[in-house]
């Protein structure tokens, strides 16, 4: 079960879940406020009711054994899903999560960078509008964010990305009980190598691995890269 990051619908992590989807059972949420899920002024987009989602999911269907896996904003939501009660989850696997927070190093990118793209997708972007947000990306990923990155409500995203320096989710590490796996982007500025040391204390039983060549979107970036990060934590070479 994967939940993607703070501007990407589900189905901009198709290309993950079809290489995943060969060993696994394979779910990708969208998360509320953002592709074909629910969204509007009426609906609450905070980190513990987008947590209460992924368990809502999970008891919903009936899923055992479930490997919780979470991208960037996903990553925190994951890991506050579990210390709010989340069953049947075996394994958690954190991908490059902000560890921004109060009195904490800031998130690197800047919240202009969403909202704006958006807009622009809202109103028609083309390829060349598209590209100077994402100048590495494919031909293809960018026709397909550009498709869907309207889908994002923005005060969603605005609510969510506040929330990456007003809550810390470093709190919630001591509670993990299952094991756990950290990737972090080689190149993506997100988490250093002090971050590295104080989440290994926190969760002493954790993996922390690299995707050496890859930037925050690291499947994007490092596809191959990507799936050799999780070394043999899923059990079966990927």
């Amino acid at each position: 079960m994967l939940i993607p990051g703070i501007t990407s619908p589900a189905v901009t992590w198709a290309f993950v879940a079809e290489r995943l989807g060969q060993h696994f059972d394979t779910y990708v949420l969208d998360v509320r406020g953002r592709g074909l899920s629910s969204t509007g002024p009426e609906l609450d987009y905070d980190i513990d009711t987008c947590a209460d989602d992924v368990t809502a999911f999970i008891e919903a269907l009936g899923l055992e054994n479930v490997i919780l896996a979470g991208h960037s904003m996903g990553a925190r939501f994951a890991l506050r899903a579990m210390t709010r009660g989340a069953r049947g989850i075996d394994k958690l696997v954190l991908i490059d999560p902000p560890v921004s927070g109060p009195g904490r190093r800031e998130y690197p990118s800047k919240l202009p960078w969403y909202v704006d793209s958006i807009r622009d997708c809202a109103q028609g972007a083309d390829l060349d509008t598209m590209r100077t947000y994402c100048p590495t990306w494919s031909e293809e990923q960018l026709r397909l964010r550009a498709e869907w990155l309207h889908t994002c409500y923005t005060p969603a995203i605005v609510q969510a990305f506040e929330e990456f320096h007003s809550v810390d989710i470093h709190q919630d590490l001591p509670a993990i009980e299952v094991p756990t796996l950290l990737i972090c982007a080689g190149k993506g500025g997100v988490i250093q190598e002090e971050d590295r040391e104080e989440i290994q204390t926190l969760l002493p039983s954790i993996r922390i691995t690299t995707a050496t060549n890859a930037g925050h979107m690291i499947p994007w970036d490092d596809f191959e890269g990507f799936f050799t990060a999780f070394e043999d934590f899923l059990g079966t070479p990927l």
